[in-house]
């Protein structure tokens, strides 16, 4: 007999049912508007029948830099989050279903049609009276560094999922599962392989589901960088606050400015000052995520080498989908 919880969603459910797991327990709406928001994010918990009943069940264990979560409200309800932000989402419907409406998409999830719901779009969702969910809280900020780590390079955009996640019928995906609730269900497992967890559910959803670096990522097996493109972005990244011009990593790496160019240009699609900024760029987006308000985004920016807020502030949304002011409200 397999030793894994049999396939479909019955097998996939019953660790959640531990009671050691739970969370919360309550019918009260206010309670469970905002025990989920300090998992999740602020958020509006409207109940369309115009009543405050609620029978609400969310049972969580933390994996790192992600969640496993279960959650039932036990009564339609419309959630409305705005932009999740500072993570992805998927929900994978055990029963009952949920209308999601995301960006400019209307989506229909139910029995084997999961969601990945990116964080920088603009989400709406209504619930079904009897919807009960497993969901993945993934940060975003982690998935984006292992994405550009694969890369070998910083993404330009942000990481943006198709919404459709076949949970059950792609092998892939369902084995995973399979193996972490199993994994779950042992209250001895060493922190260890909590971080293994982390980073085999990371490296899945990233190498598996469709994403606007799928492409890039599945030619990356038959692109290796020369040592020149490598040694130089070692250095920039260990030394990103200092004055770097071209001159200086051509000389670094051994080779003229053309020969430098070309090797960023056909192994990173970037030019080795294009890759500087984006470093640069995701230092600015540690310290407004990690400091506590001690200096001005202006400070930080400037120390950083931007000198032109108007254009910093543009690449900075572009690079993350929002605002350094928002990026340090949410922070």
């Amino acid at each position: 007999m397999s030793p894994f919880p049999p396939r479909g969603p019955r097998g996939l459910q019953c660790w959640l049912d531990n009671p050691e797991l739970l969370l919360l327990s309550s019918q009260d709406p206010a309670e469970v508007q905002n025990t989920i928001a300090t998992l999740f994010k602020p958020h509006r918990l409207l109940i369309p029948d115009g009543s405050d009943r609620l029978d609400t069940c969310l049972h969580s264990i933390p994996l790192g830099q992600l969640s496993l979560n279960r959650l039932s409200y036990g009564n339609e309800v419309c959630i409305q989050p705005e932009r999740l932000d500072d993570f992805f989402l998927i929900q994978m419907p055990l029963k009952g279903s949920a209308l999601i409406h995301t960006g400019t998409q209307d989506f229909h999830s139910q029995g084997d049609r999961g969601v990945i719901i990116s964080p920088t779009l603009p989400l709406d969702m209504i619930w079904s009276q009897d919807c009960d969910q497993l969901m993945l809280r993934v940060d975003r900020q982690k998935l984006e560094q292992t994405c550009s780590s694969y890369l070998g390079r910083p993404i330009r955009e942000p990481l943006v999922f198709e919404l459709c996640l076949s949970w059950q019928s792609d092998l892939c995906w369902h084995g995973m599962m399979q193996y972490l609730t199993q994994v779950v269900t042992q209250t001895d497992y060493s922190p260890l392989l909590k971080n293994q967890l982390e980073q085999f559910i990371i490296h899945t959803l990233l190498l598996t589901q469709s994403h606007n670096y799928s492409r890039e990522l599945n030619n990356k097996a038959v692109s290796v960088a020369p040592r020149h493109v490598k040694r130089v972005e070692e250095y920039i990244e260990a030394h990103a606050d200092q004055d770097i011009t071209p001159a200086m990593l051509a000389e670094l790496a051994g080779v003229s400015l053309r020969t430098l160019y070309a090797g960023f240009k056909n192994f990173r699609q970037v030019t080795p000052m294009e890759y500087l900024r984006s470093i640069r760029l995701q230092r600015v987006r540690e310290e407004l995520t990690h400091d506590q308000g001690s200096r001005s985004i202006t400070e930080i920016a400037t120390y950083w080498g931007f000198g032109h807020m108007g254009r910093f502030s543009a690449e900075y949304k572009k690079l993350f989908g929002e605002h350094p002011s928002e990026t340090r409200k949410n922070a």
